[in-house]
């Protein structure tokens, strides 16, 4: 590659021309700045074509090159390199049909890079790739332990760049830093290495059968791959919930692609999404070949409070149950009761600890609300509060977007939620709360109003009585139910709704039955 911008300028007309095929060395991220500020002199050194056609080739040629090397940026205080294109068949490629979109970084709205954007023809590519690599490549064939030291050694990489893992998720995705290491990558780690360990552990049983006299039968059950497996992962939590899906996926001894519902060669899919999403990924599924499926879907889960409670412990675990992470997650407490004799305190003490919520740059360690994902996010979000407030809702604190460059929407609370309101049964899927009220002493009326949705995918209960929150635990329709706290997940914990909510389960040693079928073998001696 030429250093200066005569030999650049040389190298681009001749490949514009058709003449010396050449391969690119040197990261072209310093050359794309260095094309548009000297696009003029460019055009004027080419021959007798319109500008408006040469712009076009240059733009071309110009994402060429973007897509064909890692991208590097400077932030955080480190240097970041990472690629940007499909990873097919073991290496990273640009899409078949050359199209790309941009993926932006939420805190100002600039372009971060360009992501190529994946047709029919990839996904045909990926499913083949990874088709041929069950059925003849090593993973499937390797001893269940060297799987698991290869999941091993993955996890110890990730651990080696979790700062550079938790800065490219902040710039994608928005979410605070701090929380980025801590969660979206920590946890991304422990599940790599809980599910390794399970590799050599996936066993299947001896049963005992009828004999049919003179001869004996042994029967055996055998736990085995299902084959290739689609996943579809949410924005979220980018590199966790790929990590808590491929972890189990792969110690179970599939291979994986990130491929459409449809595919003939797909056996299973594993999705993570919206409830209406979800409903056509299955639909897909049925239609195409009945593939296994597991959901993740929408929620709107509720939380009680009870007069009894530690109150001041409550606060905090309530605002982090609606806030964290910036209220972009599936669990969070879509809606608050709380007991009529506490309810105007509690919801004073909840706006006077919502205040304390920095919300800045992702990237400083004292912000601790970051920008919404995306654009339509945030506009969503604007659209849900006024049609709550229409429906009654008094807007306590927040509800309009900041005055500040960035996609930024604050804390919101909206209070007196009467149930036949849009957001007493809409999930905002963003930091709104919604609180209401009910009857200290109708224990009944608020366990029949908590589970008066179509979702099931977590609740929550606060009180010291510790015999009244198991009760209450048992009576609420949900597949995860978190008693004086909240957001309280773990590795070795299933994870997975009911009702609406989907089916199956991520993480826990339930996670690899979602990649396992089971066959028997009966034999006579």
């Amino acid at each position: 590659m030429g250093s200066t911008f005569g030999e650049n300028a040389e190298i681009v007309v001749k490949k514009m021309r058709g003449g010396d095929k050449i391969t690119v060395e040197y990261d072209p991220v310093t050359l794309y700045p260095f094309f548009l500020h000297h696009k003029l002199v460019y055009f004027k050194s080419c021959s007798n074509k319109s500008i408006s056609s040469l712009k076009r080739q240059l733009r071309k040629l110009v994402f060429n090159f973007l897509l064909t090397f890692q991208i590097i940026v400077n932030v955080n205080g480190m240097e970041l390199k990472f690629p940007h294109e499909l990873f097919i068949d073991g290496k990273f490629q640009p899409s078949s049909s050359g199209r790309t979109y941009d993926t932006i970084n939420p805190s100002d709205e600039t372009v971060i890079c360009k992501v190529p954007k994946a047709d029919a023809n990839d996904v045909n590519r990926a499913v083949a790739a990874a088709k041929t690599a069950f059925e003849d490549g090593e993973w499937r064939k390797m001893s269940a332990r060297e799987r698991g030291k290869r999941l091993y050694k993955l996890a110890d990489l990730m651990e080696e760049h979790k700062e550079e893992l938790a800065t490219l998720e902040s710039l994608d995705s928005g979410a605070v830093y701090t929380l980025a290491l801590k969660t979206h990558v920590g946890m991304s780690i422990d599940v790599w290495r809980y599910m390794a360990g399970w590799c050599d552990k996936i066993e299947g049983s001896t049963i005992p059968i009828s004999n049919a006299r003179p001869n004996y039968n042994l029967t055996v059950t055998k736990r085995e791959p299902i084959g290739v497996v689609g996943l579809i992962t949410p924005w979220n939590y980018p590199l966790m919930m790929l990590s808590w899906k491929m972890s189990a996926c792969l110690a179970a001894g599939n291979t994986i692609g990130k491929v459409l519902a449809e595919h003939p060669d797909v056996r299973k899919v594993g999705f993570t999404g919206s409830t209406e999403v979800g409903a056509e990924v299955m639909t897909s599924c049925a239609r195409s070949n009945i593939k296994k499926v597991s959901l993740e879907l929408g929620g709107k889960s509720p939380l009680i409070i009870f007069a009894d409670c530690d109150i001041d412990r409550a606060v905090k675990q309530t605002c982090n149950a609606v806030f964290f992470n910036k209220g972009e997650n599936c669990i969070a407490a879509g809606r608050v009761f709380v007991a009529d004799s506490i309810h105007d305190s509690f919801l004073r003490k909840l706006v006077d600890e919502t205040k304390k919520y920095v919300i800045g740059d992702p990237l400083d360690r004292s912000t601790a609300h970051g920008p919404q994902n995306h654009k339509a996010h945030l506009n969503k979000l604007l659209e849900y509060v006024q049609k709550s407030r229409e429906g009654g809702a008094k807007v306590v604190l927040g509800g309009e977007r900041l005055p500040r460059p960035g996609l930024f929407f604050p804390p919101t609370i909206l209070a007196e939620v009467e149930d036949d309101n849009f957001a007493a049964t809409e999930e905002s899927f963003g930091p709104i709360m919604c609180v209401s009220r009910f009857d200290d002493d109708d224990i009944d009326e608020v366990v029949q109003r908590a589970n008066k949705t179509e979702y099931g995918l977590a609740a929550g209960v606060f009180s010291k009585d510790i015999s009244k929150v198991l009760r209450v635990a048992d009576r609420l329709n949900a597949g995860t139910v978190f008693i004086n706290t909240y957001q309280k997940t773990d590795v070795a914990a299933p994870f997975g709704g009911f009702k609406q909510s989907g089916f199956g389960k991520d993480l826990g040693q339930e996670a690899l039955n979602e990649y396992l079928q089971t066959k028997t073998v009966t034999i006579e001696y």
